[in-house]
């Protein structure tokens, strides 16, 4: 262990514990670290004659907490000088070098030049699978729309080509969707696509499915949903339009046909969880980077990152660590 700066011994004694101290805390036993590192560790930077790379540990660190908490590159860079518990869970120390803002930004580039976001949140899953937290036999999907900049103050003097304008309801929207498939059982994500905000919620369908499942929820955006299936025996359940049963006659057919709609929404409800998650814990509400590729390597990374989040209590009970305890030691 590297000797402990004056800040670091000072935030050691002190006795009460932040949010993001207790966040970290979590994340520490609930992330599959050795998964993460040995997935990246082949197409990571070995030492050489010239300067050493960080440890690929520090820097997989630095770049979930960019997600977890929105830091931009510049911000993470302070953010690693004046916050002690996010230098400690980077394993840093003031009394050591700390990665400047073009380290964190090459090693985002080299996740995107190996394409290896599919692939963290496919080992995540596979995490998850290992203690019994996905079950894969239904799935429920939806989409919710991400903003990006409309302005044309750019070097190009024009919208993000890979963006577009949808209507939903009597509001515009200008950005990009993220579709997601969820296991109905445990409300995890287990698949994810982007396009543009104007593709229709049912193209997505097909890609949306593992395969497996025996069961789909769905809303009304995804009415003929089956018939972009070529896999048969599922069975499907998709939202009634809300005109449809509103145009129907007061009757016992439409009071049946309304409580029935009403348990397909309690049952769909929890795909809303994981977007919850995204956008009002990690404050993901609109868009990072231009163009489609690097938007769509993050939403897979902060999806795997929910499904985390949504099942740290039972991660941390299987180990028995229910209020774990965060490392004060740089490392």
């Amino acid at each position: 262990m590297s000797q402990m700066s004056f800040g670091d011994a000072e935030y050691a004694g002190k006795r009460k514990r932040t949010r993001r101290e207790v966040f970290l805390a979590e994340m520490e036993q609930v992330v599959p670290w050795l998964a993460l590192e040995s997935l990246i560790e082949p197409v990571y930077p070995k030492a050489g004659r010239g300067r050493h790379p960080y440890a690929l540990q520090t820097m997989l660190r630095i770049h979930l907490m960019q997600n977890w908490f929105g830091f931009s590159d510049p911000a993470m860079e302070e953010a690693l000088y004046e916050i002690a518990p996010v230098r400690q869970f980077a394993r840093l120390s003031l009394t050591r070098a700390i990665p400047d803002e073009t380290t964190m930004l090459h090693f985002r580039h080299l996740l995107g030049e190996h394409d290896l976001a599919p692939k963290i949140l496919q080992r995540v899953n596979a995490h998850l699978c290992d203690h019994g937290l996905l079950l894969k036999r239904g799935s429920m999907v939806d989409a919710t729309i991400i903003a990006a900049p409309s302005s044309t103050k750019n070097a190009d003097g024009a919208r993000d080509p890979d963006m577009h304008q949808t209507k939903k309801g009597n509001q515009y929207y200008f950005g990009m969707k993220a579709h997601i498939g969820v296991d109905v059982e445990s409300g995890l994500v287990h698949t994810v696509t982007t396009t543009a905000a104007n593709v229709a919620d049912v193209t997505q369908i097909e890609a949306l499915l593992h395969g497996q499942e025996r069961s789909v929820h769905a809303d009304a955006g995804y009415t003929g949903a089956a018939k972009r299936v070529k896999r048969k025996r599922i069975h499907w359940h998709i939202a009634a339009k809300r005109g449809a049963i509103k145009a129907m006659k007061r009757s016992r057919l439409k009071r049946a046909i309304e409580e029935l709609e009403t348990l397909k929404a309690r049952i769909r409800a929890r795909v809303e969880h994981p977007f919850r998650v995204v956008k009002r814990q990690f404050g993901y509400v609109k868009v990072r980077f231009r163009g489609l590729a690097k938007n769509h390597a993050q939403i897979l990374t902060l999806f795997a990152l929910s499904n985390l989040w949504m099942a740290r209590k039972r991660l941390l009970a299987m180990t028995g660590s229910l209020r774990p305890q965060f490392a004060n030691g740089a490392g």
